[in-house]
């Protein structure tokens, strides 16, 4: 039996090939695009069994991708893959995003948002530098609230777990409407309206895709108690920019916590806003950083080898992104 193919697109230094070398033993053969010539890629990328990239749309070159029709699976590094041209690649091959790579270090991300946004850290200590002591002014207990997860992937389900363990009581979103794990409520995502209405803490946990393009509106927001969290983890599309915007400014008991922004400089090279968030006392912002852990990187890595190797061996990988998903 031919030893499968694997095609390694993304630049890896030492450290990295030492994660996919370990991951994918003698699985099949590594190949890394970087270290041909000019001369042999086609060749390598026509006889690829499996595909691992960062950024096809940047690691290969013009008539490239469609080179990968025979290929069995590209498999990316990333999370999200709304920013990447897979309408270049061929339709007929099989897609995956790391799914849930990064998951943990983001609901660490989401919990620490919650309590700064439910104990006023921010505003407190801009009182503070303007001599102000605001100690009797109430903050809120988060134990007992109710978090709402609106994307009930690897990311929604580790933050499920981490608000569980703080005693929040978790009520979920995913298509199936039903889920392993210990939930006080969940429903599909024709329940959106019920989620946001019980919700006390919202995070969304959701990839982009034309369907969730813009999905939180004004309506949206509006169903929402005055008092809610809202934590963004996912893209900044997701959410109407001008509908929060607005939404926040009238409504100074919520709070938005946006860790993904609109344009960012990883996918548009720039990072601008059309609204001055950052202007108000119920804005958190972080630099879409979530999932910045130094550590993490290598785990990263290595659950998306893991997957690969999957389809090395004939089995079906994870996280496969259908075509009706993809933001082409």
């Amino acid at each position: 039996m031919r030893q499968p193919n694997l095609v390694v697109t993304l630049e890896a230094d030492a450290r990295a090939r030492g994660v996919i070398a370990a991951t994918i033993g003698a699985t099949a053969r590594i190949t890394y695009l970087s270290d041909l010539p000019a001369s042999d890629r086609a060749a390598v990328l026509s006889a690829a069994t499996v595909v691992l990239a960062r950024n096809t749309g940047k690691e290969l070159e013009t008539g490239e991708p469609a080179l990968l029709a025979n290929a069995q699976l590209i498999q990316f590094v990333t999370a999200g893959v709304d920013y990447i041209p897979l309408g270049q690649l061929p339709p007929a091959v099989p897609v995956a995003s790391n799914g849930g790579a990064y998951s943990e270090p983001m609901a660490e991300h989401a919990v620490a948002m919650a309590f700064a946004a439910a104990k006023r850290l921010l505003v407190e200590h801009d009182k503070l530098k303007r001599g102000e002591f605001d100690q009797f002014r109430p903050n809120r207990m988060l134990a007992g609230s109710v978090c709402g997860i609106l994307g009930f992937g690897g990311i929604g389900i580790a933050t499920a777990r981490s608000m569980r363990a703080l005693g929040l009581h978790v009520h979920a979103l995913n298509r199936r409407g039903k889920t392993d794990e210990p939930v006080a409520w969940i429903g599909r995502e024709s329940d959106l309206d019920t989620l946001l209405r019980a919700a006390d803490v919202l995070v969304l946990s959701l990839p982009l895709t034309p369907k969730s393009n813009r999905l939180i509106g004004a309506r949206e927001l509006a169903l929402m108690k005055p008092d809610a969290i809202l934590i963004n983890l996912a893209r900044g599309e997701i959410v109407d920019e001008a509908a929060l915007y607005a939404h926040v400014k009238a409504t100074p008991t919520f709070t938005a916590c946006i860790d993904a922004w609109w344009i960012e400089p990883v996918r548009h090279n720039t990072f601008r806003m059309d609204h001055p968030f950052l202007d108000l006392p119920n804005v958190i912002g972080s630099p879409h950083n979530s999932a910045s852990v130094r550590a993490w990187r290598d785990i990263a890595l290595r659950r998306a080898t893991e997957n690969a190797r999957l389809a090395c061996v004939g089995e079906a990988p994870r996280y496969l992104v259908p075509l009706e998903d993809r933001m082409m």
